[in-house]
């Protein structure tokens, strides 16, 4: 007789991870906390953009945080180089330690940490918390979204036209809209996961990104579009696949069904 299959499925400690993750996030904001405000070192990296000694710290105590927890885990972050061990993990975390650097070296709020757990491509769990606003996005794969234990779901938006769309300036040029640049009402949040969850949330209708995404920067967010019923993908409508050897996406196009559908319907050329 053969013997029954025991493997773990991604929901029998999926939980467990997302518990590890909230405890995680919390004590990266009373981390990044302590240098907010407060003047904290800047320099640019390779690609113009700013990276703190906050960003450095709080990466620093996540990656012993999270793997002396999860030893067999693989490890994607924006501030740790990458490791082409995480290929063969598993599981891997995928994870920013401050989304939103400009913002939180500003001193404005609206900054995030934004951690993932990936099995097999897809995220099982996902966490994006505001510590100065003291929010909590969370998502279970097959569990639902929640903002501080409130279930989520994505706004009731029947079509493009007349959309809250969170986009950069650039979001709109019509070089990315060949049927049309759409009438919508633009808004901006620095912290690509922050847009995501504010999607998931409903509180914005939709958030576009045509230039290549990290998934650092993306991997959370969209479990949280996904749980709350909302539809997320790349530019072209493909799906988002996590853990690649290059760990960037074609862009990300994140909405309720209706209003993703005009999205990608508009900014096709075809």
């Amino acid at each position: 007789m053969q013997a029954p299959d025991l493997s773990p499925t991604p929901g029998d400690s999926a939980a467990a991870d997302l518990a590890l993750l909230v405890e995680a996030a919390r004590a990266a904001g009373d981390l990044a906390a302590s240098y907010w405000r407060r003047d904290p070192e800047v320099w640019k990296k390779g690609d113009e953009s700013p990276v703190s000694e906050a960003d450095l710290a709080v990466d620093a105590m996540l990656t012993k945080h999270l793997r002396s927890a999860r030893p067999e885990y693989g490890w994607l972050s924006e501030e740790t180089p990458d490791d082409t061990d995480r290929l063969g993990r598993e599981r891997v975390f995928i994870v920013d330690p401050i989304d939103g650097t400009r913002a939180f070296v500003a001193g404005e709020k609206t900054w995030a940490h934004a951690l993932a757990v990936v099995e097999a491509g897809r995220v099982i769990a996902g966490v994006v918390f505001l510590p100065i606003l003291e929010e909590m996005f969370t998502a279970q794969l097959g569990g639902g979204a929640a903002l501080n234990d409130a279930p989520l779901s994505v706004s009731t938006q029947a079509e493009l036209r007349g959309a809250a769309l969170l986009t950069n300036k650039w979001g709109l040029d019509a070089k990315h809209w060949p049927r049309g640049v759409p009438d919508v009402a633009r808004h901006q949040r620095s912290a690509l996961a922050y847009r995501l969850a504010l999607v998931g949330e409903g509180r914005f209708d939709a958030s576009v990104s045509f230039g290549k995404v990290w998934e650092w920067d993306s991997a959370a967010g969209s479990l949280i579009v996904q749980e709350a019923g909302g539809t997320i993908t790349d530019r072209h409508g493909a799906p988002l696949i996590f853990n690649q050897p290059e760990p960037r996406s074609a862009g990300v196009l994140a909405a309720n069904a209706q209003v993703h559908r005009d999205m990608l319907h508009q900014s096709q050329s075809g």
